[in-house]
C-alpha cells in the first residue's frame, strides 16, 4: 500500500511541483530530483524490487544524467532539467526510456510553439505585475523544459514497468 501511494501520489506530486517551479522561476531546485531519487530507493525497498532490477534502473538513471548533461553542455537545457531528467529515467528504466523521450519531445515542442506564439503578442497590462509571467513572456529567455519533462513522465508512467510492479 505504501509503495502504491509513492507511485500514485508522491511521484506525480513531485513532478507537478517541479513543472510549476520551472514555469514560475526557470529553475528546478536540487531537492526535487533528490526527492525523486530518495522516493525511488524507498519504493524499491518496500516493493521488494530485485537488486538486479534496481541496478538496471540506477544504470538508466546514470545514462539519463550523462544525456542530460550533454544537452546542458550544448546549452539546450538547464542543469536542473538535466537532473530532473535523470531522476525520471531512474524511475522508468531503459524499457520506457524511448517512450518517455518521445512524449517529452512532443510536449517540449508544443510548449515551445505556444510560448513563441504568446511572446509575439503584447502582454496585457493587467498581467505585467506578475514577475513570473513577464519572465515567461520574455523572448530572450528559453523554454522552461521541466514542464515538458514532467508532462512526458506523467503520460508514460501509467504504462511503465514500475507501474506494473505496483499493480502486481
Amino acid at each position: 500500500m505504501i509503495a502504491q501511494a509513492l507511485v500514485l501520489f508522491v511521484v506525480p506530486a513531485l513532478l507537478a511541483i517541479s513543472a510549476g517551479w520551472d514555469l514560475a522561476s526557470y529553475t528546478i531546485p536540487n531537492f526535487l530530483p533528490a526527492a525523486l531519487l530518495a522516493v525511488f530507493i524507498l519504493f524499491a525497498l518496500i516493493a521488494g524490487v530485485a537488486p538486479s532490477e534496481i541496478g538496471l534502473h540506477a544504470l538508466a538513471g546514470l545514462a539519463g544524467l550523462a544525456m542530460g548533461f550533454a544537452l546542458f553542455a550544448f546549452g539546450l537545457i538547464g542543469g536542473g532539467d538535466a537532473k530532473l531528467f535523470a531522476s525520471i529515467v531512474l524511475w522508468l528504466g531503459f524499457g520506457d526510456l524511448l517512450d518517455y523521450a518521445l512524449m517529452t519531445s512532443v510536449f517540449g515542442g508544443a510548449l515551445a510553439i505556444i510560448l513563441v506564439g504568446l511572446r509575439n503578442i503584447p502582454m496585457p497590462a493587467a498581467l505585467s505585475s506578475h514577475a513570473w509571467l513577464v519572465r515567461l513572456h520574455d523572448p530572450r529567455l528559453g523554454i522552461p523544459y521541466g514542464v515538458a519533462l514532467a508532462a512526458g513522465a506523467l503520460v508514460v508512467f501509467p504504462q511503465a514497468e514500475i507501474f506494473r510492479i505496483v499493480s502486481a
